[in-house]
Order: C-alpha cells, then sequence, then structure tokens
C-alpha cells in the first residue's frame, strides 16, 4: 500500500527560503485517504453452461455489444439428443395409451363387456331357477347352482371394472410422469442454447468451437456496455475514516492529466487479510472512463474539508516527527508535532512556526 494520507495542496503562499533551509509555509490543504483499484462493469456476469457437450457454435467475439436473451453459444450433445428421443417415445407411448385407441384399455373394456353379458346371462337364470323352486318344479340343488354362477360372474365383473379402473389411474400416472421427463428433457435441450441474461457488452470468451464443455463450464463474461464503478482497497487503518457519499478523485494511467470524479456509494464491512484492506466502491459522476475491463486505477477519498495549515517539505523530515533546524549560527534536531501528509509535504501543528528555519535532513 502507498502511504494513507494523500493531501491535495494548492499553494496560497511559496515556501520562503533561508540562507541554508527553508521556513514553514501556509499552504491550503484538503486531507484525502489514499485507495487503488480497479474499474468495473456494472451488472456483471458469466455465461455458464446447464448442459454437457461440444462447442458447435460462437456467436460472439470479446468487445461485441449483446442484447437480452441474445444467443451467444450452442452445444452440441449426443447423449441429450439420445435422452430427448428416448423421452419423446415413452411419451407418445404412454399418450397412445390413455387414449381413445388405447389396446391396453381397449382389451380389457371388451373382458368387462364380455363378463357383463354373462352377468346378464347368470342373473336371469338364476331368477327363472329361483321362481321354478318356489313352484317345486326344480330341485334345490339346480337352484344353488344358478346362484352360484350368478354370485361367481358377479364377483368376476366387479373385479374387471376395478382393474380397469387401476389400469386407467396408472395410465394416467405413467402419462404424468412421462410428460414431465419429457419436458425436462426439452429444458435439457434448450441449455444447449446459451442466452445472455441482459445487454451488455463480453468481455472474455473461455471456450472456443470444437471444446468440450462441462455442465457449470464458464464460457464468457458479460457486463454493463455503458455504466462502470470503481472497485477500491482502503487501508485498514484508514477504513474509520470512509462514509459513503464522500468525493473521490480518480485517475488511471491511460488518462494522462485527466482526473474522474465519484461518490463513495458502498462500503464493505469484512478485512481482506491478504493485503489488509477493505472494499470500497465508487460511482462516477458526469465523465467516467472508458468501460475497460479491469483498468487500474487510484484514488484519494476526501475525508477533510479544505483549511488553511502550516507545511514543511516532507523531505525534510528525520524519522517521523523530526527536523534539522538552524538557530543562532548552530544546527539542533528537534521534534514536532505533525498532522496530514502526502509525497511531498507535511503538516505543522506545533513545534515550529512561519520563521523557523528547517534545513534539509541530509
Amino acid at each position: 500500500m502507498k502511504p494513507s494520507h494523500l493531501v491535495i495542496l494548492l499553494a496560497l503562499a511559496a515556501c520562503q527560503k533561508g540562507p541554508e533551509g527553508q521556513k514553514p509555509a501556509v499552504k491550503e490543504l484538503t486531507e484525502a485517504v489514499y485507495a487503488s483499484g480497479r474499474i468495473y462493469p456494472r451488472n456483471e456476469y458469466k455465461i455458464v453452461a446447464n448442459a454437457e457437450g461440444v462447442l458447435l457454435k460462437r456467436l460472439v467475439s470479446e468487445g461485441d455489444s449483446v442484447g437480452r436473451n441474445q444467443l451467444l453459444f450452442v452445444l452440441e450433445s449426443v447423449a441429450q439428443d439420445a435422452r430427448q428421443q428416448a423421452a419423446e417415445t415413452v411419451y407418445r407411448q404412454t399418450e397412445a395409451n390413455l387414449g381413445g385407441d388405447s389396446p391396453v384399455l381397449a382389451e380389457l373394456e371388451a373382458q368387462v363387456r364380455s363378463v357383463r353379458t354373462r352377468l346378464e346371462n347368470d342373473s336371469t337364470n338364476y331368477v327363472r331357477f329361483r321362481d321354478l323352486y318356489e313352484q317345486n318344479a326344480t330341485s334345490k340343488a339346480e337352484l344353488e347352482r344358478a346362484q352360484l354362477a350368478y354370485q361367481t360372474t358377479r364377483n368376476d365383473y366387479q373385479a374387471r371394472r376395478a382393474a380397469l379402473q387401476r389400469t386407467r389411474r396408472q395410465l394416467n400416472v405413467d402419462l404424468q410422469n412421462a410428460r414431465s421427463q419429457y419436458v425436462v428433457s426439452r429444458q435439457d435441450d434448450r441449455n444447449t442454447r446459451l442466452t445472455s441474461f441482459e445487454a451488455g457488452r463480453v468481455y472474455e470468451v473461455y471456450k472456443q468451437p470444437g471444446d468440450f464443455v462441462r455442465r457449470n463450464d464458464q464460457l464468457a463474461l458479460v457486463g454493463s456496455g455503458g455504466k462502470v464503478y470503481a472497485q477500491l482497497a482502503v487501508d485498514e487503518s484508514d477504513f474509520g475514516k470512509i462514509r459513503p457519499g464522500q468525493e473521490v478523485l480518480i485517475k488511471a494511467d491511460v488518462y494522462l492529466n485527466k482526473t474522474f470524479k465519484a461518490r463513495v456509494t458502498k462500503i464493505y464491512p469484512k478485512l481482506n487479510r491478504t493485503d489488509q484492506s477493505f472494499r470500497v466502491d465508487a460511482e462516477f459522476e458526469g465523465a467516467q472512463p472508458d468501460n475497460y475491463y479491469g483498468l487500474t486505477v487510484e484514488a484519494n477519498i476526501v475525508t477533510q474539508p479544505t483549511r488553511r495549515v502550516l507545511t514543511i517539505p516532507k523531505a525534510y523530515v528525520v524519522g517521523t516527527d523530526s527536523v534539522w533546524v538552524e538557530e543562532k549560527g548552530e544546527k539542533r534536531k528537534i521534534r514536532f508535532s505533525k498532522g496530514a501528509e502526502n509525497f511531498e509535504l507535511v503538516e505543522v501543528k506545533g513545534g515550529l512556526t512561519e520563521t523557523s528555519v528547517v534545513l534539509p535532513a541530509n
């Protein structure tokens, strides 16, 4: 990390030079916290495969603009084609089994009709023998045989009707299951055609035609085509000074002598232990950098308003809080109280005055 405190200075009075050193000078200071970071597009997302197969078509390249739901990649999957055909065959068969021309139901219905006809005959025969028996025109054994035949046929008829109903219900369940499998297979087939979620710009493509793609493989990186933001890293020693809404001044090496203005929009409370920093996001106000993904930037987050203070050159500081001064023709080392600083200047809060003569450290 670079020094945490950067001060943007506008000179009001030039440093007064003595015979062998400089005198502290009043300057106008704006205190800020240094941060480094990168530029990223808004609404960033990655195109991820939901099926396996060989990449048959790549319809976009890096830098292309895409619309919402635009087709980007097409996969070819022999296994998926086979699964879909099998699922469709099963679905059509189960649909036919429950239809008006169902051979399964037709056979069962024919059996029910046949038994019903026999039941009607056995019922009539039983009633006839019962009447004859009451008239003493037949034996009890004959009546019982007729009654048994009728009861047997009636039970057979009820059983076959129940079997027909069970078969109908089972065929309906089979049809629902087959339809679900068919729909899933169709969805898997659509998963071989990968589209964009939102309109934006393609920043990177990871697969080429002919590459084998596994489920959850990343194929491309897409982000907003026009809106970018700065993702900054702030040293933990300065994190407590950062507040939403603070002004941010941002510079990038690709834009010489140009400063972009932004505002702190989001502060993340999790410490990055790798570099002991916290993440801070800033939205640009007015002009913004072009949408180059990952563009490196440096920033000053303004934490204190502009104020007039006494300053000395930073190169004159010995250690952390001492300077050499000339008093009555003699050189001696003294301590002073310092405040904000940048690469060039240090704020003097005590120990020196505008009449002090500060000598170079070497």
